[in-house]
């Protein structure tokens, strides 16, 4: 079995035939690797990434990405990590009241998680190559091999410089929102959404807080929970036209956003910042194709949406299972590649869609409308609907299900008969 290589080694055999060649070994990019290569496909995983590194993310594992990993037989040995779980008990403060309750419709209720990128992405990559995945750190692809208008393999080099190529039926690009896969190929993108919301985080030890806490207000929203080491994840979102003044003074502006929620500013002031603020300017929103001629995508690569839902890392892990799916069929001889991918396409925006356009209304960090309002205030009191509401929005249950005008009009009505006999 393969394994991915120490930092710093560089050690390729060039010349052979893979079932697949997966570009960046994250969030989507392992799983990919390790499905396919379960089910018995011969897979190169590479990444001009070292193990461990880190990358800018919203660390966040919803309970329904957490019953994935369990799925996988992997969640053991994330929790093994020392991450304590979320979503038993979280906090979505709205300003006038917070809701408070779990997420009882994903992973058993047991939760989620808000590991390092750090830690996750090595267990994924070393879980792949523990499912005979051949991993190539510090491997940098230059370009894609073309043959007829086919995608049929890659060119590159190691952190020596040694150039290398390589052939596979399927290239798949797992290379996230800049992906040189995606690019190449010029895959079409559709339903664009600009730039929402910017957002700075760090870490902090000695911060009183169990589970995860989320702030919505106008103009801003924070948040934090607890991750490896002790330490608690503390980050904060603005309109992404806020950004060049954000980023002149951080702290500053972290400050007063924090103090829209006093109690939850003191329990991060009494605690000590162990590391640098770590920002970004925003990503778009996006649908991209994500397949064609000897080529697919899979996770930020084939679909976008503003982080403030944190949706990006359980989004991964569904769209390696479903691609894995097609894919193992197609070259099992279980049906039509072009039909499965083109079925994978329509399911995948489907799915998402909701969150989607959820996610693009909340990034745009405006005063919520009347009607969300009204619902808010209809939540308060009813724990059932509650932890139903939470279910929804962070992806354990479908967002259109609860949204949908019979689900609100019960909660409304119950809401009215409280009030009544209250």
């Amino acid at each position: 079995m393969s394994a991915p290589l120490a930092s710093g080694t560089v050690h390729f055999e060039g010349g052979q035939m893979y079932d697949a060649i997966i570009v960046g070994a994250r969030c989507a990019g392992s799983p990919t690797a390790m499905l396919l290569a379960r089910q018995g496909f011969k897979v190169l995983l590479v990444d001009r990434a070292t193990f461990p590194s880190d990358t800018i993310s919203t660390h966040i594992l919803w309970p329904h990405g957490a019953e994935i990993l369990a799925r996988w037989g992997v969640l053991g040995t994330l929790a093994a990590t020392g991450a304590p779980p979320i979503c038993r008990q979280m906090t979505f403060d709205v300003g006038p009241f917070a809701l408070r309750g779990s997420i009882p419709d994903a992973n058993d209720g047991r939760g989620g998680f808000c590991p390092r990128r750090t830690v996750l992405d090595s267990l994924l990559a070393n879980a792949a190559a523990e499912a005979g995945v051949e991993v190539w750190e510090g491997f940098t692809v230059d370009e894609l091999s073309v043959t007829d208008g086919i995608v049929v393999g890659v060119r590159g080099h190691g952190r020596d410089g040694r150039q290398m190529q390589e052939h596979a039926r399927m290239v798949i690009g797992a290379d996230g929102v800049n992906s040189s896969v995606a690019r190449a190929v010029r895959a079409p993108e559709y339903d664009v959404r600009p730039v929402a919301a910017c957002g700075y985080y760090s870490y902090f030890s000695g911060v009183r807080q169990d589970d995860i806490e989320l702030y919505v207000r106008d103009h801003h929203a924070f948040g934090g929970a607890p991750t490896n080491d002790g330490l608690h994840l503390v980050m904060v979102n603005w309109p992404a036209k806020n950004f060049p003044s954000v980023r002149a003074n951080i702290e500053g502006h972290v400050w007063r956003a924090l103090e829209s929620a006093p109690d939850f500013a003191a329990r991060v002031r009494a605690g000590c910042r162990e590391e640098k603020w770590y920002g970004t300017a925003g990503v778009p929103g996006y649908f991209r194709k994500p397949y064609g001629k000897g080529w697919a995508l899979v996770g930020d690569a084939s679909y976008n949406r503003d982080p403030i839902t944190a949706q990006g890392i359980s989004d991964a892990f569904i769209e390696a299972e479903m691609l894995a799916t097609v894919l193992s069929a197609a070259w099992s001889g279980a049906g039509t590649l072009e039909g499965g991918l083109a079925a994978h396409e329509a399911a995948r925006n489907e799915r998402v869609r909701p969150m989607y356009e959820f996610t693009s209304q909340l990034a745009a960090l405006e005063p919520p409308p009347p009607e969300m309002l009204a619902l808010f205030n209809a939540l308060h009191g009813n724990q059932d609907a509650t932890n139903a509401f939470l279910s929804a929005i962070t992806g354990a249950i479908p967002l259109s299900d609860f949204m949908s005008a019979e689900n609100l009009g019960r909660i409304m009505a119950a809401a009215k008969a409280e009030e009544f006999h209250g």
